[in-house]
């Protein structure tokens, strides 16, 4: 759908999904729409939004804009652009793919949806000739995508790093400052409604995944699904680890990480790391999220802002939007470059430094057995610190550069120690070492 000439043409659209975001943007256009002409060049009209179920009473939003047929709405020769906000797979899949096939652009923010079938989507947008955009999908209101597809498009990057859950960060957020362990500082969290009541998509890191792999195909210009990027949540993080790390000069994160790995491989996860306080990931508090980008010319760059909530998301599908129009209007689209398949490094592969926490008997010789399976495996230490806890010691290791591989084979062998009784905390250290705290 071409629409050349028609500058002065309200361009018109429909949204899916009236929830905390979708609500939000519908507000948003409705509450000012003069004035969001006004700072952008074009007139947006919003003609309908479709939910689930059209007889609940929904605030701000006049019933006569509602229906329940989002199958009729996406294909309605009325309709300009569709923005979708219904979230997960289905029915958004079918109803995307459906807005495309009419030549309709499309602006969404569900992340799921774009980690699992984005490489597809993107092709049948191509195809159309017009938009698929998503900024809201990663990091809410943080202006993310459009840099790397735009902005760094002739950049060389070599890694993306970022905190882009803002529950997971609160939490480890918490734990620091207040001492406390993980599952109350989660209870705490669910009765702010800073976490989900199945709190299961932040904590063990899918949504983080799925965010990892629409920055790793941007920044790479490859196709990576969230079933390819190597997953650990939080849950086992305790105070104690998060202690050690403070009087090391470190913070835990969990963060997600996708990065060049050596030819043409690469390496995308997520897991929580020690992270040094002079790092600027370090002083990201709270629910914020920021991401950090490394690159041949342009060096060290971070972006930082509100990673959720329903006004802040909203103004990044409001930002999108308005790209969509004007390219509507201007009958082109935003930049699409062809992607292939990523190669992508496995796990055991990586190299990392390392702190590791492990119990022991405190006896003559145990140290040395210690040591000595580290040895066994090339597994270099960096440090040691030792406490004594009665008839046991807890013995803290930091490493240096390691790989992930001889490091699992290093844990095995430590578990299978007599003298062993608790192989504790196990977290990869982000410093000087690899690069990434420079």
């Amino acid at each position: 759908m071409v629409r050349t000439g028609n500058e002065g043409q309200p361009v018109r659209v429909a949204v899916l999904g009236a929830g905390n975001v979708g609500g939000a943007l519908v507000r948003l256009l409705l509450d000012d729409p003069e004035g969001i002409a006004e700072r952008s060049g074009v007139r947006l009209e919003l003609l309908a939004v479709a939910v689930s179920d059209p007889a609940r009473e929904r605030p701000g939003i006049p019933t006569a804009l509602v229906t329940g047929d989002a199958k009729a709405l996406v294909t309605d020769p009325g309709v300009d652009v569709v923005v979708e906000l219904i979230g997960g797979i289905d029915p958004a899949r079918e109803l995307i793919e459906a807005a495309l096939a009419a030549g309709k652009p499309v602006v969404t923010g569900n992340k799921a949806l774009l980690a699992a079938h984005g490489a597809a989507l993107a092709a049948a947008a191509a195809e159309a000739g017009v938009d698929l955009l998503y900024e809201a999908a990663v990091a809410g209101a943080i202006p993310i995508i459009r840099p790397l597809r735009e902005s760094l498009a002739g950049e060389k990057v070599r890694r993306v790093m970022g905190i882009v859950n803002g529950t997971t960060n609160y939490i480890l957020t918490t734990m620091a400052e207040e001492g406390l362990p993980y599952d109350e500082v989660l209870a705490e969290a669910q009765r702010l409604g800073l976490a989900e009541k199945d709190p299961t998509a932040d904590v063990d890191g899918h949504d983080a995944a799925a965010k990892a792999a629409i920055l790793a195909g941007l920044a790479f210009r490859c196709d990576v699904v969230d079933g390819d990027v190597y997953r650990e949540g939080i849950a086992r993080v305790t105070p104690l680890d998060i202690a050690f790390a403070d009087r090391l000069g470190y913070v835990v994160k969990l963060l997600a990480v996708a990065e060049r790995a050596g030819g043409e491989e690469l390496s995308v996860r997520v897991h929580p790391a020690m992270v040094p306080k002079t790092h600027p990931l370090a002083s990201v508090r709270g629910s914020f999220n920021a991401v950090f980008i490394e690159g041949d010319s342009a060096g060290e760059l971070m972006l930082y802002g509100r990673g959720a909530g329903g006004v802040p998301t909203a103004s990044a599908v409001l930002g999108d939007l308005i790209d969509a129009a004007h390219n509507l209007l201007a009958g082109s689209a935003a930049p699409a470059p062809a992607r292939a398949r990523a190669r992508l490094q496995p796990i055991d592969e990586i190299r990392s430094a390392y702190y590791l926490s492990i119990e022991v008997a405190d006896r003559p010789g145990v140290l040395a057995a210690v040591a000595t399976v580290f040895g066994d495996h090339g597994v270099s230490i960096r440090s040691m610190e030792q406490q004594g806890l009665g008839d046991e010691a807890r013995l803290v290791f930091l490493t240096h550069l390691a790989r992930e591989g001889d490091v699992r084979a290093t844990l095995a062998g430590l578990e299978a120690l007599p003298a062993v009784d608790l192989v504790g905390g196990v977290l990869r250290v982000v410093g000087d070492e690899d690069g990434a705290g420079r």
